[in-house]
């Protein structure tokens, strides 16, 4: 079970707003807990903030990557018109029919700026003009402003923002936010690092918030940190589809419950040693997992790190999670706890003799 001062963490790392290219304030308080017990902490020029705990294998010990990205989606204003209303574009992938009527947060530059998303009242609307999908482009953003000029006293043209929802907790240990994907996986590797440093096995093990992943089609900032640490293996940690709501078809996404463990992939640009650490490690806690093939690429941070340098076996653990890219994604605190229990028992499980190459 998660202790009540990691969920105090959480829930402070999920509201604190931070879109792709401007993670500074999470990574910020990212930065702070890891403090608390990592032998050192240090942020990137690319927006990575790492956290590193020594295992006792000296300077011969292989060095371990966890990697979860702690940027969000989000949405930057592109232009402000002469009655003081802001346009936006997406900063990662929308579905633009979430957007419509929902409170913004924009991060101005003296400090947060509220506003709504408007769009043509449905009274106002033709017949036909009802039917079709509303677009990023039919919309606006208010903020009160009665002129250009009074908006632009507090925000300009490349002003990043989220939606204006916050961290609640619902039934059953589930827990809803606008930023589950995946500021949850920079906190499990964190939550990870904190149980191995408590009980170090001998690798060094690195714990990343990695930036960029919502755009980072070049391997966003998980390409800089594989590289930069050294690794020999790396872990992602991101979320993936539950598929125990209706509407989902669980012969093309495999079967993945809230509640239900921490679901590892296999195939693709997955190491099989790597996915056997995994599974060895969930049976030997006698831990409930589900398995998600990927023929092909994995859309995570996954697919950047295991090119780096000469290559770097790397595996994937998810979170199942309901309604993602939306402002009210759901996850199970319980394959949190879970997740982070995994990650540290595998770390354990590596030493200098470890072959990461699949023989």
């Amino acid at each position: 079970m998660l202790p009540e001062s990691s969920v105090a963490f959480l829930k402070l790392l999920l509201d604190t707003p931070g879109p792709s290219g401007f993670e500074s304030a999470p990574a910020r308080v990212w930065r702070a807990e890891a403090a608390t017990f990592a032998a050192t902490v240090r942020p990137d020029v690319v927006g990575n903030s790492l956290a590193t705990v020594e295992g006792t294998g000296g300077a011969t010990a292989p060095t371990i990557l966890l990697a979860g990205h702690i940027d969000e989606i989000g949405l930057i204003v592109t232009h402000i018109d002469d009655n003081g209303f802001v346009y936006i574009d997406a900063i990662g992938g929308w579905d633009p029919q979430v957007l419509v009527a929902q409170r913004v947060r924009f991060l101005g530059r003296e400090g947060d700026v509220f506003g709504v998303i408007g769009k043509k009242p449905i009274h106002l609307m033709k017949p036909d003009e009802r039917e079709k999908v509303t677009k990023l482009t039919d919309m606006w953003v208010d903020i009160g402003a009665r002129s250009k000029a009074e908006a632009r006293e507090r925000l300009e043209v490349g002003d990043a923002g989220v939606i204006d929802a916050r961290a609640m907790d619902f039934p059953n240990g589930r827990l809803v936010s606008r930023s589950i994907d995946d500021r949850i996986g920079a906190f499990v590797v964190l939550e990870a690092l904190r149980r191995y440093a408590a009980t170090p096995g001998v690798a060094r093990v690195v714990a990343a918030a990695t930036a960029q992943e919502e755009i980072g089609y070049s391997g966003g900032g998980a390409r800089v940190a594989a590289q930069s640490v050294d690794a020999i293996m790396a872990i992602a940690v991101d979320v993936t589809f539950a598929t125990d709501h209706p509407g989902v078809k669980k012969e093309e996404i495999g079967e993945h419950t809230i509640g239900g463990g921490p679901v590892l992939t296999r195939g693709s640009v997955i190491s099989p040693v790597v996915y056997r650490l995994l599974s060895d490690a969930a049976r030997r806690l006698e831990m409930p997992f589900s398995i998600h093939a990927a023929g092909r690429f994995t859309s995570t941070d996954a697919d950047a790190m295991q090119l780096a340098r000469t290559g770097v076996a790397t595996g994937l653990v998810s979170i199942p999670n309901r309604y993602m890219h939306s402002p009210n994604e759901m996850v199970s605190l319980e394959d949190l706890d879970r997740a982070a229990d995994l990650l540290a028992e595998t770390c354990r499980a590596v030493t200098a003799e470890t072959d990461f190459t699949d023989r």
